[in-house]
């Protein structure tokens, strides 16, 4: 019987301990994220005033840690930390998934088709690309965000913004693979059988291409996490008071002096979140092609 690739991959994949230990942090994570009202006594809405002073500085060491506040309190609302965290998974993890599932289907759709139609179509597809690729994008998603009709949900705005200028790296790669692909005997044999060129791509070349467009994003997130932690940081990312560790971030600037937890515990998680994904990724492509692996060595 022969070995499917799941099989012949996951034992390459479990004999890396990075990998796996990126797998079990992730994993972590968005459990967490989807259990956050079971896991919080509290919602991340909640104000408590009597948790903070008149000034607004958290009461108690470390920024207002007690049994009430297991990570401390938001200063001047004195909501819960640990719930703002939690729920703020939520977002950032939606953000760089379906930003991330955004940026593949257009890159896949742009890259496999240039790659296997040539001609025209590959050089205004190939043009398309390095115009996006070198189109400053933070500056358009920032002025995006900031004039979207309000009616538009912005958590769907910023999946969609930070997904579009995603997918150029992704294009370019298929695209490589694709072109490759293309002279393979068993394409070439399709093609002469009298297979048509949308039964070629879906049978013959998408599932080649499978294996990098896995391992392409799966290591795309962090930086899709990171963009809606940069918007929101910047102000511009999702509304107030829904929970982001970008925003949570931007505005533990002004009182790390006073309340470092404020600044540690989300940016602790950020960096968890983004560190994860990449030793996963990375892992999934050592596990894919043990050639490179040993070369790496």
């Amino acid at each position: 019987m022969t070995e499917t690739a799941p099989a012949r991959i996951w034992p390459r994949l479990r004999a890396d301990r990075w990998a796996v230990g990126g797998a079990t942090v992730a994993a972590l994570l968005i459990v967490a994220a989807a259990a956050a009202p079971l896991l919080t006594s509290t919602d991340p809405y909640t104000y408590d005033l009597d948790a903070v002073s008149g000034s607004g500085v958290p009461l108690g060491t470390g920024g207002g840690i007690g049994a009430d506040h297991w990570l401390g309190v938001e200063p001047m609302t004195g909501r819960d930390l640990f719930a703002i965290v939690l729920h703020g998974a939520r977002t950032s993890l939606l953000v760089g998934v379906g930003a991330t599932l955004v940026a593949v289907l257009i890159g896949v759709a742009v890259g496999a088709t240039a790659g296997f139609a040539g001609g025209w179509w590959d050089a205004l597809a190939s043009r398309t690309t390095d115009v996006v690729f070198g189109f400053p994008a933070l500056i358009f998603m920032i002025a995006l965000s900031a004039v979207a009709p309000p009616e538009i949900p912005r958590l769907l705005i910023v999946v969609l913004v930070v997904g579009f200028f995603g997918w150029p790296p992704i294009a370019r790669v298929v695209r490589a693979q694709t072109i490759t692909l293309r002279h393979r005997t068993f394409v070439v044999a399709a093609v002469a059988l009298g297979a048509r060129p949308h039964q070629v791509l879906w049978r013959h070349i998408l599932p080649n291409l499978l294996p990098t467009v896995l391992v392409f994003g799966t290591m795309l997130i962090p930086s899709m996490i990171g963009a809606e932690a940069a918007l929101s940081f910047l102000g511009v990312g999702v509304p107030p008071p829904t929970p982001s560790w970008g925003r949570t971030i931007g505005d533990a600037v002004s009182w790390v002096q006073l309340d470092p937890m404020y600044l540690l515990v989300p940016g602790t998680a950020l960096f968890a979140a983004t560190l994860s994904f990449n030793l996963l990724g990375d892992g999934l492509r050592d596990a894919l092609d043990p050639k490179l692996r040993e070369l790496r060595r």
